[in-house]
């Protein structure tokens, strides 16, 4: 019996091939290099414009700071000066006013209470203080 199929008449070698043929691939990289050498100095090409030259300076002034800050009590001290709750949005306001306006740094005691630093916050907002922040301690390594 006669077997069809293969070259050669040789009926030994029944499975396929598992070569990869390499040949068009290196084709088609090589084409891919041609046509990126013909187009990366095209992409390079640069529009020439007049931009406009602008000379500033930075600011050397620092705005002052206001140092705020609450006792477990609940008082408050004005850079280390103790005030009245009353008169709180009225120093506000006048440090708002200011140009250029003056950082407020909040201290305040791991026992105050959420609600007395909310009134304080809310306070400064509603007075205009537009920069301010927490004065925190970091933890220390014992």
């Amino acid at each position: 019996m006669m077997y069809s199929g293969g070259f050669g008449g040789d009926n030994h070698h029944r499975q396929p091939m598992a070569e990869i043929n390499t040949t068009p691939m290196v084709d088609v990289m090589l084409v891919l290099l041609v046509i990126f050498i013909i187009t990366a100095p095209l992409l390079t090409h640069a529009i020439k414009i007049d931009l406009p030259q602008a000379s500033s300076q930075p600011n050397l002034e620092k705005p002052d700071t206001i140092s705020l800050s609450i006792n477990a009590e609940g008082k408050m001290f004005w850079n280390d000066t103790p005030f009245e709750d009353a008169e709180l949005a009225a120093r506000l306001a006048t440090e708002a006013q200011k140009k250029p306006q003056p950082e407020l740094h909040l201290r305040a005691d791991n026992a105050t209470t959420y609600q007395r630093l909310a009134t304080v916050i809310s306070a400064a907002q509603n007075a205009g203080i537009e920069r301010f922040g927490f004065v925190t301690e970091p933890n220390s390594k014992e």
